[in-house]
């Protein structure tokens, strides 16, 4: 009944809904049209206007281009292997001249206008260098010609690199300077470059005075970058140049820090160019910046960076201003370094400063010391090798080092030296003494402080700047209580003939013959030096023979000086000679070279010298033989 009611009220509703009157449909509501602001294309536009290709079209127009790369290959590849052939004719030794010339020549013919792209390939860089190196002067500059809108672009390149350097090195004057021009505002982009860096490198080693600071210039400051002409050659020197254009200190350091750090965040620091820009840098830097620099480069990356002068300065800075830590880490990065280092021009001061400065010597014994002790006789016969071993000796000596070396070993920073030098200062102000005006000269002469005599030389001055520990004391750790002393005495007198004989194994005994400076080998080695003493005097004893190919001792150019030198400052030595070798013999060794040796007994300041040859030498004297040195000084005063 329910369901009939619902069903009637839905027809009642259609009903209702189907009787209301029809209503027209509303009026859609018009847009204004507003004309895009884009004009209308032009007619050539619509002509212009591509045509999309087809499936089929774009597949042939891909075969066309890979058959075309294709083509490209086969060439190239036809083309290396044509030269990899002539290649292996032309590098044989035993080949005529004429004949790897004409070789040359068909090569070169093959490679003209992609020669810069052949000089990039791993496999035809190798052919074109040969070419440079055997071809004549013509073809040299026509490769160069051909290749010198390239060199940029070839100095990033890993196998093209060795083409540049050998380019460079067979270059003129004029195309040298060209080259180095060509680098111009790229310098700092290619140093921070594995590949580019080597190229800088080598043109900066082959440059003149004015090339290479056409080359720094840029690295100081944006202005000399862009006006190199600013500066004359005569100015060498960053301070110099700052103060002639009147640059501001902050802006160049800016600057400088900019070039630097980049380079050394990529480890990038064997070059040259680079340690010059470094002390340049020290130079106007401030503390904190120098201070980060010095961190960075303490530590074993610091080995790759000693083998240049200006490299050991800075290596010789890092000793002197690192702390305990830094050297600690300098010191661990020379292992298994050290013997290298030693027989190097510049490295060897690196050594020096070691011994001079670091305080940790139970390190040094380890690390360094232990690695010399297998190479001894190598070093005291070697020129560079043996300044370490001098250094301990005798240090500072201007006889064994120049004065170039002992001012590298003096260098400082300003900006960490201020301290050191207000301290000083300081010191030398309370230290002064009142002199009254009545007191005569000699008696302030008297209260003047006595020098320790085993601090410092008397030809130099104390050099560098070492640690809290006593440097007589220092010595004596690192030359008694390491043993290296001993095994030195006791490779001199196992080859005392070859060494005394030698322009540099005569130092070396000597200083060990008188006990070192200030007596350090005194008494502690007193039974090893005697015997060195007598090792010398029984090789002097020899007799003198004509039928020896080795010449005697008393007659050698170097041992005779040596002789006499140990005579005059080494009574002990003298009195071992004089028993062993020269008693009842003046006579004989009184003529000719060796004449100086005797007569050294009557020169020495030593009255028991004196006393051991005056009766035996009268004679000579009287009769002739000998000059008396007592008139000499009387004729000279």
């Amino acid at each position: 009944m329910a369901a009939k009611n619902d069903q009637l009220a839905d027809t009642k509703k259609r009903k209702r809904i189907n009787t209301e009157p029809h209503k027209a449909p509303s009026k859609p509501k018009v847009t204004k049209f507003v004309p895009s602001k884009k004009p209308k294309p032009h007619s050539d536009d619509k002509e212009k206007k591509t045509i999309p290709l087809t499936g089929r079209e774009r597949r042939i127009n891909a075969k066309e281009l890979a058959d075309a790369r294709k083509k490209k290959r086969r060439r190239h590849f036809t083309l290396e292997q044509d030269l990899a052939r002539l290649w292996e004719k032309m590098r044989r030794h035993e080949i005529a001249k004429e004949d790897r010339s004409k070789l040359v020549t068909e090569a070169l013919a093959k490679m003209k206008g992609k020669i810069h792209e052949i000089a990039g390939s791993h496999v035809t860089s190798r052919v074109l260098q040969t070419c440079v190196k055997h071809c004549s002067q013509a073809e040299r500059d026509g490769v160069f010609e051909e290749l010198r809108p390239h060199f940029l672009t070839l100095a990033y390149n890993a196998y093209a690199v060795h083409l540049v350097k050998k380019m460079l090195d067979s270059a003129s004057k004029k195309q040298l300077a060209g080259f180095i021009s060509s680098l111009r505002g790229h310098v700092a982009p290619l140093l921070r470059h594995m590949v580019g860096s080597v190229v800088v490198e080598h043109a900066y080693d082959l440059a003149s005075a004015a090339q290479k600071q056409e080359l720094l210039l840029e690295l100081y400051s944006t202005e000399l970058q862009l006006f190199k002409d600013l500066v004359s050659a005569k100015e060498t020197r960053l301070l110099d140049i700052m103060s002639k254009l009147g640059l501001q200190k902050g802006a160049v350091s800016r600057h400088m820090s900019s070039v630097i750090q980049p380079i050394l965040e990529k480890g990038i620091v064997d070059h040259s160019i680079l340690h010059r820009v470094l002390l340049e840098y020290f130079s106007i830097a401030d503390k904190s910046s120098v201070t980060d620099i010095l961190q960075q480069l303490s530590s074993p990356l610091l080995v790759r960076m000693i083998g240049t002068k200006d490299g050991a300065k800075i290596g010789v800075l890092c000793l002197k201003y690192g702390s305990a830590k830094e050297r600690k880490k300098i010191i661990k990065g020379l292992k298994e370094h050290v013997g290298k280092t030693a027989f190097h021009q510049y490295g060897c001061m690196v050594l020096v400063s070691i011994f001079s400065v670091v305080d940790d010597t139970k390190l040094i014994t380890k690390v360094i010391i232990r690695e010399l002790q297998s190479i001894l006789k190598e070093l005291i016969l070697d020129k560079n090798g043996r300044r370490p071993l001098l250094q301990l000796l005798h240090p500072n000596c201007s006889r064994y080092f120049s004065p170039d070396e002992l001012a590298s070993m003096n260098s400082s920073i300003p900006s960490l030296s201020l301290k050191d030098q207000s301290e000083a200062s300081s010191q030398t102000e309370t230290s002064k003494v009142s002199v009254d005006e009545n007191d005569s000269k000699e008696d302030i002469e008297v209260k003047m402080p006595e020098v320790n005599e085993d601090k410092t030389s008397e030809d130099v001055t104390d050099l560098a700047e070492s640690g809290k520990k006593d440097p007589f004391v220092r010595r004596q750790e690192l030359l008694i209580n390491s043993g290296l002393a001993e095994s030195l005495l006791d490779i001199c007198i196992e080859n005392v003939g070859e060494l005394i004989r030698s322009n540099f194994g005569k130092e070396v005994i000597y200083e060990l013959a008188t006990g070192g400076f200030g007596g350090i080998l005194h008494p502690t080695l007193d039974e090893k030096i005697n015997s060195l003493h007598k090792a010398i005097s029984y090789l002097a004893a020899v007799p003198k023979s004509e039928d020896s190919q080795e010449e005697h001792v008393f007659e050698n150019f170097f041992s005779s000086r040596t002789i006499r030198k140990l005579i005059l400052d080494c009574p002990d030595f003298a009195s071992v000679l004089w028993e062993e070798a020269l008693k009842g013999k003046t006579e004989l060794w009184a003529h000719g070279h060796s004449c100086k040796i005797i007569s050294a007994f009557l020169e020495s300041s030593d009255l028991k010298v004196q006393k051991l040859a005056e009766k035996e030498l009268q004679p000579l004297i009287d009769n002739g033989i000998l000059k008396n040195p007592k008139s000499k000084e009387q004729a000279t005063q």
